[in-house]
């Protein structure tokens, strides 16, 4: 299953945000909404790049921005995840939530550098607790075709329990910090803090 697939970035930014109150893609950590930040950033190490919206925000973004509405057709971050996956079927997708303030361009380029494309997908991991980030990783081709059938076949609709029953290639980061997840008014203010250092 040796993928040569061309690498896309997809940021997933068609969330509801209820948790955070706020829409987390609109949020500024580095002095733009989040979602642009993310857009620039994989825009820098990857073929082309696509913002996830929901068809409510398309009246929202410019027209600088290339983006993937969202079918509908799957529940959670999977609507997005395999929206993008229908529109190019061919691509590696390298994905990543707007909900994390602190990934940077080298812990990109870390992941790219460790993608095993004879695996189904190169994930991001936390050495302490070993389970594979979904949406802070790279899918390739085939673990968006297999996530499909999985979905149909009635098995939930989890991005990392497809993951963790699948055959992955956990990338653990040299700085943990980027998998912060802020999804919280809490976890908001611990990236601000650890942003000013």
């Amino acid at each position: 299953m040796i993928s040569n697939a061309k690498l896309y970035g997809l940021v997933l930014s068609g969330g509801k945000s209820t948790r955070m109150g706020e829409d987390k893609g609109l949020i500024t950590y580095h002095n733009l909404p989040q979602r642009e930040h993310l857009y620039h950033l994989l825009s820098e190490v990857c073929y082309q790049t696509f913002l996830s919206i929901r068809k409510d925000q398309e009246s929202e973004i410019s027209n600088s921005f290339k983006t993937i509405l969202d079918q509908d057709e799957f529940r959670g971050p999977y609507n997005g995840l395999l929206s993008a996956h229908k529109a190019h079927p061919e691509a590696a997708w390298l994905v990543l939530a707007c909900d994390l303030p602190l990934m940077d361009k080298r812990a990109l380029e870390e992941l790219i550098a460790a993608r095993n494309s004879d695996k189904i997908a190169s994930a991001f991991a936390d050495a302490e607790d070993p389970l594979p980030e979904p949406l802070c990783a790279i899918w390739e081709p085939e673990a968006l075709k297999q996530s499909v059938e999985y979905l149909k076949a009635g098995n939930g609709s989890c991005p990392r329990k497809f993951l963790i029953n699948s055959d992955v290639n956990l990338v653990f980061p040299k700085q943990k910090e980027v998998l912060l997840n802020a999804n919280s008014r809490a976890e908001y203010e611990e990236a601000l803090l650890k942003i000013a250092l």
